[in-house]
């Protein structure tokens, strides 16, 4: 046989498509060549490959080798084909069967030994390997990812000469058996399926702030976005670095799409905490790029690293405004499209903002403890920094005030992240059984139907619109943030004393 073909998975955002590798031995003097699209990393494949398949006690046909890579218009990139150019090359050499090749796919970068090294974005190439209902074939450092997906098949090995072994094994049928307990065989998964008890930080350490941690208790029950502002060291990063422990656990699917993103931005994977909610800090230097994603392969940013999770911008005024601006559409779409000329990249960025500031340049306006140096031009430059269409996007905005000492001192306790949790949990339930998605999601059709005002109601919004120059968006976010304190307080219908809290966390249109 002088053709073989092997399948493996690409890489395109959070997508793995299908590359199929047809390798073609041919007379004429020895030669090795490689279409189909291919980036340097791959055009320098040849050379690991060879190697790697001499080092695995095979001979490197010395024939015409024509290897293509289709579709011939979709970019390849990296390591992730060695191993199936190198199962391929084999195959087609008639050195291993090519007849358990068919339900099978292939991703692993080759040593110049012979041995599998790890590669990045293994979670989406399983996910859609699972759909075809094929078996994923990984090195062992990947195993564990490749696993993640409830009903995957995976086969993970150490070295080329190893997965060679199981695929002459699983060619016959008497040699099976012997290759069922070896460490290159169908891979079972010891990662958790339940989310273990949150190890962070705890809301409990924080003293005070009743205000704020009300507002975040908001925040956690209906996905809403949060302000916090005041003096310096007042509390406002430890408040928002307690969120995700009072957030609900992810579920499977949550989780996979958070660890499908981690798995191709490259970050390392830890089985131990892959169903936590992800919290990304980014420093106020970060670029556009930085938080939107790009690059000329397109990769995600800090907004998409942190969907289904928290997304925490500390110091916001010292950020770019054409930074900040680049968050108003993710915000409303919970998506990202990357557009290069080459190819498109979709990321999804459902994530919860939370911003933290100082109410003006120096820190203490408003403290009456320290004395503002601040003129009133330089306040106004401070603030002018934020947008205004940024702003009404922003949920709930909360002041977090400078403690006394008493309040410092205190030893009295304070309610557990694991109390407020259990909260949480009970108002997404009710949110979840009642409209299918969280409050922060409805639509305007739907905060409508599910936000429904009596004449009495509708009288108060419509004078506190009129008198503090709310916009279309923030009437509407102000019924969703009035739903999730119902919800709380386990309530169905919206009361006035709900619809006041909400108007309270929104500031005077300027």
């Amino acid at each position: 046989m002088s053709l073989a073909v092997i399948h493996t998975r690409a890489r395109m955002g959070i997508d793995a498509p299908l590359v199929t590798v047809e390798v073609h031995l041919s007379n004429g003097l020895p030669a090795l060549n490689i279409v189909g699209l291919p980036e340097a990393a791959v055009r320098e494949s040849k050379d690991r490959v060879r190697s790697a398949i001499m080092n695995s006690q095979f001979d490197f046909p010395t024939r015409r080798i024509t290897i293509n890579l289709a579709p011939a218009d979709l970019p390849k990139e990296g390591g992730r084909y060695d191993l199936a150019i190198a199962l391929g090359i084999l195959a087609a050499s008639e050195q291993i069967p090519s007849a358990p090749l068919e339900p099978l796919e292939f991703l692993g970068e080759l040593a110049l030994s012979g041995s599998l090294r790890a590669v990045p974005g293994v979670l989406p190439a399983a996910l859609a390997t699972r759909k075809q209902g094929r078996t994923l074939i990984v090195p062992i450092q990947n195993a564990e990812e490749a696993n993640l997906p409830s009903g995957a098949k995976t086969i993970a090995g150490t070295t080329l000469l190893e997965i060679c072994d199981y695929l002459r094994g699983a060619n016959s049928e008497s040699d099976r058996s012997a290759h069922k307990d070896n460490q290159s065989t169908l891979y079972q998964s010891s990662l958790p399926t339940t989310q273990a008890t949150f190890t962070g930080p705890n809301l409990n350490e924080v003293k005070g702030q009743h205000q704020a941690k009300r507002a975040l208790t908001l925040a956690a029950a209906g996905g809403h976005s949060l302000l916090m502002y005041g003096p310096p060291g007042t509390g406002k990063t430890m408040l928002a670095s307690r969120l995700p422990s009072i957030l609900p656990p992810m579920d499977e699917r949550e989780a996979l799409e958070s660890a499908a993103i981690a798995s191709i931005s490259g970050k390392s994977f830890d089985p131990a905490t892959w169903l936590q909610r992800p919290f990304r800090a980014p420093h106020h230097t970060a670029s556009a790029v930085a938080l939107v994603g790009g690059g000329s392969t397109p990769k995600p940013g800090e907004i998409s690293l942190a969907h289904n999770g928290v997304l925490f911008l500390d110091e916001l005024p010292e950020y770019d405004r054409k930074v900040l601006e680049v968050l108003r559409e993710p915000l409303e779409s919970g998506s990202v499209v990357i557009s290069r000329a080459a190819s498109q990249a979709h990321f999804p960025a459902k994530f919860q903002l939370v911003t933290a500031m100082n109410p003006c340049p120096c820190g203490y306006l408003g403290d009456p403890t320290h004395h503002c140096q601040c003129s009133d031009k330089q306040i106004k430059r401070y603030k002018a920094k934020l947008s205004g269409p940024l702003m009404d996007r922003i949920d709930l905005h909360i002041n977090v005030p400078a403690l006394s000492h008493s309040e410092l001192s205190s030893a009295q306790e304070t309610t557990s992240s694991e109390q407020i949790q259990h909260q949480v949990c009970c108002a997404r339930d009710r949110q979840l059984s009642r409209q299918g998605k969280i409050n922060s999601a409805l639509s305007s059709k739907e905060v409508d139907r599910y936000c429904a005002l009596q004449p009495s109601q509708a009288l108060l919004m419509e004078k506190a619109s009129q008198q503090l120059g709310f916009s279309a968006r923030a009437y509407h976010r102000i019924l969703r943030v009035a739903r999730s304190i119902a919800d709380l307080e386990e309530s169905e219908q919206l009361s006035t004393q709900h619809l006041t809290e909400a108007l309270h966390y929104r500031p005077q249109a300027t």
